[in-house]
């Protein structure tokens, strides 16, 4: 039976199915390869909560084993993070490989890069979780109203965000694509908070609040740096058709160690260097450089 209104013949050429078909056709660059995947946003979620476990252990929930109990949990969860993260790192580059074959094995280019990042990127996550640990000792420290470390790590929006960033940006260092991006705009759309992996950030690094924060791909940020909600590193806006050309170049602002921005800060720019120990205030529109504070 047809829903009210609809035409019968709706497989004639002209129909709307006829009409997208042929649309598909003209977007070149959108188009998927017959066959090849992208990347599953819910695998990509499944092995953000892995490795948030795997890193501050028994806060997904649930009672935390100890001793050789432990040691097997974790092994279990290495081993699904490294089956599902080389299939989603595989599909983002294959999906852009193009080459024929569009399973794992079926593009040996694509499976040996898959195969590689996955493995240093799980050798590095002692590495990661000690970063980590700067970045809860510097909100814990810095936020009188913070109970405990265990509170941070449970329920800070920033500790999110910035947990899942400083595994994208070690995926996009290794070389993945697509799934890097996928990664931080999960923690986007759940903390308010956006950060490209592409970005540069140092230890200690503190988010207060966050709400609203931008982080941009080419924004380089120091040791010991706190900001407030709303804040913007950004870059400057460029005229229709000039973007592309500059997408390799440094396009956002340094922030230099020590540095505090309140809120609703805005500071633009490839050339705006916010110097050692300054404090920004809210609401600042900021272009032009600001030297070192002694």
């Amino acid at each position: 039976m047809n829903p009210r209104g609809a035409k019968k013949g709706s497989d004639k050429p002209g129909s709307i199915a006829d009409r997208l078909v042929a649309s598909y056709a003209e977007d070149a660059p959108l188009s998927i390869a017959p066959g090849h995947e992208l990347p599953s946003p819910p695998e990509v979620a499944a092995v953000i909560e892995d490795l948030r476990e795997l890193l501050f252990p028994g806060y997904a929930g649930g009672a935390r084993p100890t001793g050789r109990a432990l040691y097997r949990e974790v092994e279990a969860r290495l081993a699904r993070v490294r089956a599902r993260l080389a299939e989603q790192v595989f599909r983002g580059l294959h999906h852009r490989c193009r080459a024929s074959g569009h399973r794992r094995g079926e593009c040996p280019a694509c499976d040996e890069a898959s195969g590689r990042i996955t493995e240093q990127l799980l050798d590095a996550l002692p590495e990661v979780r000690a970063l980590l640990m700067t970045d809860v000792r510097a909100a814990f420290e810095g936020d009188p109203a913070a109970t405990g470390a265990d509170e941070v790590v449970f329920s800070y929006p920033g500790i999110q965000a910035i947990f899942v960033y400083r595994i994208a940006h070690k995926l996009l260092e290794l070389g993945a694509a697509i799934v890097p991006r996928m990664m931080t705009e999960a923690a986007h759309s759940h903390t308010g908070i956006d950060i490209h992996p592409g970005a540069t950030i140092g230890e200690a690094f503190f988010i207060d609040h966050g709400t609203g924060v931008v982080i941009g791909e080419t924004a380089v940020i120091g040791a010991r740096v706190r900001i407030y909600q709303g804040v913007t590193l950004g870059a400057m806006s460029l005229p229709t058709g000039e973007a592309r050309a500059l997408s390799a170049k440094k396009r956002h602002p340094t922030v230099e160690d020590g540095v505090v921005i309140y809120a609703n800060a805005t500071i633009l720019g490839s050339d705006t260097v916010i110097g050692k120990n300054q404090v920004v205030g809210a609401n600042s529109w900021i272009t032009k450089s600001l030297p070192p504070k002694k």
